[in-house]
């Protein structure tokens, strides 16, 4: 299987584990992938309103570039960058006023985008493409016992147009963690957002949201959580270390992304990892569940 790669801006800085990790796993399963050669930021946040068709330009420039690279499949390891660019393609497909606005603003590229030629895909949905039956057959660590807390948030199942499962109840995750041998942990909040960008302007929701989220999964009996998104990761990371700061009673827990722990169960080389990214610091519970 070959498919074209978006990495997005935080995957070259300070997600480089996830990137690392993530194309370690698909070339363990037999995954090519070729990252665009010339690629631009999705512009993060999609646009709220109707009219903005300049905050559009960069996604479909980047699918413009995908379209030419051959492959119909795109990979967006980050969950905000799948949700951009999965959304831009919603907007544009069925608007051609619209569209050709937005071609007459993108004077450098010669090839249009339609909406129908490319297929922006999630790595959750590309394993089980896979198929889990040849994910289960790599893992090399069968019996680590780990009892792991899926958390979904926002970026993946919001709005359902894009959603890659159900909004409510999601078990994607929890389904690929089985057939590598976890030992799944069900927790209320794994669906509930983050915070988000609160955590520049009104940091004290983020703390309540991460207090919420960790204490339920450390309440549920959790040795660590695994997510896909950037800034969850970083809001569910780094924030536990200033809850702890100011409530010492404050139980942390490791927080890793799936990609890390799927390479640690199939026992690929742990310096891709690097864990010096992390907060919190995983190794402790990977060495005790004899990961590392």
């Amino acid at each position: 299987m070959q498919l074209s790669y978006y990495p997005g801006c935080t995957l070259k800085t300070d997600a480089k584990n996830f990137e690392k990790s993530a194309l370690a796993v698909l070339k363990h399963l037999g995954v090519s992938v070729d990252e665009l050669e010339d690629w631009y930021c999705c512009g993060v946040c999609f646009s709220q309103t109707r009219d903005n068709l300049m905050q559009q330009i960069a996604p479909v420039r980047t699918l413009v570039k995908a379209k030419e690279s051959g492959n119909r499949q795109l990979l967006a390891l980050c969950t905000m960058c799948y949700n951009t660019l999965k959304r831009s393609i919603e907007f544009i497909k069925d608007d051609a006023e619209k569209l050709e606005t937005i071609h007459q603003f993108m004077d450098l590229e010669t090839t249009q985008f339609y909406g129908n030629e490319v297929d922006v895909v999630d790595i959750l949905t590309l394993i089980k493409q896979i198929g889990l039956e040849k994910l289960k057959k790599s893992i090399v660590k069968t019996d680590a016992g780990l009892k792991i807390a899926s958390y979904y948030g926002c970026m993946l199942l919001r709005p359902k147009e894009i959603a890659i499962d159900s909004p409510d109840d999601p078990v994607i995750m929890e389904e690929i963690l089985a057939s590598a041998g976890c030992e799944n942990v069900y927790f209320p909040f794994r669906t509930e957002c983050c915070g988000s960008y609160q955590i520049v302007n009104e940091p004290e929701i983020v703390k309540d949201r991460t207090r919420k989220i960790v204490g339920s999964a450390v309440k549920n009996g959790a040795d660590l959580m695994v997510m896909l998104c950037p800034l969850c990761y970083f809001n569910l990371d780094e924030i536990q270390q200033d809850i702890q700061k100011e409530d010492k009673s404050f139980q942390t827990i490791p927080v890793l992304y799936i990609t890390q722990l799927l390479a640690l169960l199939m026992g690929l080389k742990p310096d891709i990892h690097d864990f010096s990214l992390h907060s919190i610091d995983p190794r402790p519970v990977l060495k005790m569940k004899g990961l590392l």
